[in-house]
């Protein structure tokens, strides 16, 4: 297991190069003057001007820039924006409402997205598991912004149920809306899996040796079906908590949730590409370690992997 660590963490390395390469490329290609973004309607003498840019490496060729963000992130270093502080400590101080928005939403997601999956595979091809084959293709194909917008309006506007446009009333209950847009859009995936995964394990041969066996139908679907479906749904459980992180971009911008994604929205508004490049670098690492994670976990799971 420790070889086999090592060897995935080397594999992360050339996966951050190549994400960081095409991040800083398309952030670089990005149109405007961050400085003049920043300064607005009073422009900075030229001098002054020239100088920021020298200190922030602007007027360097793109490979230049990128060596030195590279080399940079080495030392855990990801950049300082426009007014001098690091972005590391943004992300910092933004952290902590994403993450309560992020883990509301994948917990919610787990609890409707297990239920309906299981429901559906145990109903198969009954109208239970028709009706839960619409609720996901349509919530799949509704664009997530829509459901947020609708959302916002009905229950925020129409019904004043909760706050539309700020997070006055702290976690969890400005969260909960928010949260909920995200997980309902996530769970259609989740439940399609688990559904189609516990299809095929009660299809599969070791439980009709179960039934042959005479064990009750709770021991073959709590203690063989469900532990052989959670393997391929605990893959996806694992990456999506880390999507749901860089998910958040929209939520935040359409919930005014000051969190990392309100931060990445402003700074593409700014064009502050350092700002930007850092969340980025940030989420795309996070990703890696999550994935990581659930790999390891799969020895606990399926002991079948370890062997």
């Amino acid at each position: 297991m420790v070889a086999y660590t090592i060897r995935r963490v080397l594999q992360m390395i050339p996966v951050v190069i190549g994400a960081t390469f095409i991040i800083y490329a398309l952030t670089f290609a990005m149109p405007g003057d961050p400085i003049a973004a920043v300064t607005g309607s009073r422009p900075l003498p030229a001098a002054t001007v020239q100088q920021i840019r020298e200190a922030y490496h602007l007027n360097d060729p793109f490979l230049v820039q990128y060596g030195q963000y590279m080399l940079g992130l080495l030392r855990g270093d990801l950049g300082i924006d426009l007014f001098g502080r690091p972005v590391a400590g943004l992300i910092a101080e933004r952290l902590p409402v994403t993450l309560q928005l992020g883990l509301t939403a994948w917990a919610l997601k787990l609890v409707i997205g297990l239920l309906i999956g299981i429901y559906s595979g145990l109903k198969y091809n009954r109208p239970a598991d028709h009706f839960a084959l619409f609720f996901t293709v349509f919530f799949i194909g509704v664009p997530g912004f829509v459901v947020a917008l609708g959302a916002q309006t009905l229950f925020g506007v129409k019904l004043n149920w909760v706050d539309p446009a700020g997070i006055g009333a702290g976690w969890p209950m400005a969260f909960i809306l928010p949260a909920l847009v995200m997980a309902v859009e996530a769970s259609a995936g989740l439940a399609r899996l688990t559904r189609t995964s516990l299809v095929e394990v009660l299809r599969a041969g070791y439980m009709r040796t179960a039934m042959a066996k005479g064990l009750s139908p709770q021991r073959q679907i709590w203690g063989h079906a469900l532990r052989n479906t959670m393997i391929p749904v605990s893959t996806y459980l694992g990456l999506s908590l880390a999507g749901m992180l860089g998910g958040t971009v929209i939520i935040e911008a359409i919930f005014n949730i000051p969190g990392i994604g309100q931060l990445m929205v402003d700074a593409i508004n700014n064009k502050e590409g350092t700002v930007v490049v850092g969340i980025a670098t940030f989420l795309v690492i996070a990703y890696l370690v999550f994935n990581l994670l659930v790999d390891l976990m799969y020895g606990i799971i399926d002991p079948r992997v370890r062997v």
